[in-house]
């Protein structure tokens, strides 16, 4: 039986029903036939540049040497070098705007609603430098992160304080886009058990909060487990994601309409991976018992992730940047 997922009158994305879809072949060959200038679009959009290769990519090849925070082609790389990190990107704001003190920083301290691709290269600079940098780049990046938050803070609406250095709400944004990131590379991205075993998700969770500490996070989980208890820990801190935040997440503007044709498709499998203490605040299924039209949502998802991988290439230039830095691969093609 073949489903897809459309939208329907009065339904954001993950309001979803079940209707006739192309075949998986047919749609994957629609996606891998994505022209030079589709590839070319996309770099520049995650990375802020028109090259897909800024400045601070290219630091990753220059600035150091030796492997950095995390091993090469251990859990973290292989995570965050997946693009399963586009559906985790989604699910990880919905999370975030959960917190009203930490929505209130977002709100007040950036323009993400005027130009929301250059908050995303601001959040995917820390992320990819912090990943596959040197220690040396990846210290320097993070105190570049930590200036900056020394420029946020104030009063929400409410009157309570809120500063973005605050080790509450790091630990808070942490643990939001882990467990968003985690959950999306176990439903649509690699399968990681060959390579690293059942236990990787508590390798993962474990590594990555290294680099939340760098920014003054503290308390923070080691297992699958613990963060699941440490998610359910902030409930009472908790409140609804705001009506306009979800409907900006379900449609960003800025993108054509074949973007916005497979963003929509991202956004309905983040909406399927929700944690489930901030589901129901944000108005999603979340994590949970899934019918036939949310796995065919996530199978979707999934092939559109690999059309999309194989239009771009296997790797991402930040990771070919670190390969170049420790000699295991070739100079970029930026560098020759």
């Amino acid at each position: 039986m073949k489903i897809a997922l459309r939208r329907a009158a009065g339904r954001l994305p993950w309001q979803a029903v079940a209707v006739s879809a192309p075949s998986p072949r047919s749609a994957l060959s629609l996606l891998t036939g994505l022209p030079e200038l589709a590839r070319t679009r996309f770099r520049a959009r995650v990375s802020g540049d028109p090259t897909g290769a800024p400045d601070w990519v290219r630091d990753i090849a220059r600035v150091g040497e030796g492997d950095g925070w995390y091993e090469p082609d251990g859990v973290v790389w292989r995570v965050h070098g997946d693009l399963a990190t586009l559906v985790g990107g989604v699910g990880a704001l919905l999370g975030q705007g959960a917190h009203p003190l930490a929505l209130a920083g977002v709100q007040r301290h950036s323009a993400y609603q005027l130009d929301p691709w250059k908050r995303l290269a601001g959040t995917a600079r820390w992320l990819v430098v912090s990943t596959f940098g040197s220690d040396e780049l990846a210290w320097r990046e993070s105190g570049r992160v930590r200036g900056l938050h020394t420029k946020v803070s104030g009063q929400d609406d409410a009157g309570r304080a809120y500063a973005a250095s605050d080790p509450v709400l790091l630990r808070w944004v942490h643990l939001a886009f882990t467990d968003a990131f985690l959950a999306a590379h176990q439903a649509v991205g690699e399968d990681l058990t060959g390579r690293f075993g059942p236990r990787w998700p508590d390798r993962y969770v474990g590594d990555w909060r290294r680099s939340a500490e760098a920014l003054g996070a503290t308390d923070l989980p080691s297992t699958e487990a613990e963060l699941a208890e440490a998610l359910a820990a902030f409930a009472p801190d908790l409140e609804p994601v705001p009506a306009d935040l979800r409907t900006f997440l379900s449609a960003p503007p800025g993108l054509s309409p074949p973007e916005q044709v497979f963003y929509t498709g991202l956004s309905r499998s983040a909406a399927l991976l929700v944690s489930p203490t901030i589901a129901a605040l944000a108005g999603v299924p979340g994590r949970g018992r899934r019918g036939l039209a949310d796995r065919a949502q996530l199978r979707v998802t999934r092939l559109q992730l690999q059309g999309l991988q194989l239009a771009l290439g296997s790797r991402s230039p930040s990771e070919e940047a670190a390969r170049h830095r420790i000699g295991t691969g070739p100079a970029p093609s930026w560098a020759a």
